[in-house]
């Protein structure tokens, strides 16, 4: 999937579409990337003497490339639905991502149950883990209670 479709699969827009390509999917597993430039606006911050990505938008970058994962396999059936984050587990970062990595993560459908699923999430820069973890999400086409199609969060 180049960006262009990307964009229809994912309601992420600039600055927080954080996926640049996915390079192989399925209904059970996807590979993508996001390429981390020092133009990233985070950078200015953190650090500026030594520019780090911050972890929780490297768990962000890998989230979005699970999330069309869990587009590919509920294909129609997600049609203005979102796969929100409702928690993650065994988080662990393994080395900093910096300016000039590509940031691939290759997601794992775990188990997919109506409208909850987990996924497992390893994040790599030029073939070494960076970070890893499990996501639970939920999909949804609100966060709002008693939401659209009363799939709504409680």
């Amino acid at each position: 999937m180049d960006i262009m479709e990307i964009m229809r699969t994912l309601k992420h827009r600039y600055p927080f579409l954080m996926v640049d390509r996915i390079t192989e999917y399925s209904d059970s597993h996807v590979v993508g990337y996001k390429n981390v430039t020092i133009n990233e606006p985070f950078f200015q911050g953190h650090f500026p003497e030594e520019p780090v990505m911050p972890g929780v938008l490297i768990l962000e970058s890998m989230g979005q490339v699970a999330s069309v994962m869990v587009a590919v396999r509920l294909g129609e059936e997600q049609e203005g639905k979102i796969a929100f984050l409702a928690g993650v587990d065994n988080a662990r970062f393994r080395r900093p991502v910096r300016p000039g990595d590509r940031l691939v993560t290759r997601a794992e459908l775990t188990r997919l149950r109506g409208t909850i699923g987990k996924a497992k999430v390893t994040g790599f820069v030029d073939d070494e883990v960076v970070a890893e973890g499990e996501f639970v999400f939920m999909v949804a086409s609100t966060l709002k209670k008693g939401g659209a199609g009363g799939e709504g969060a409680k």
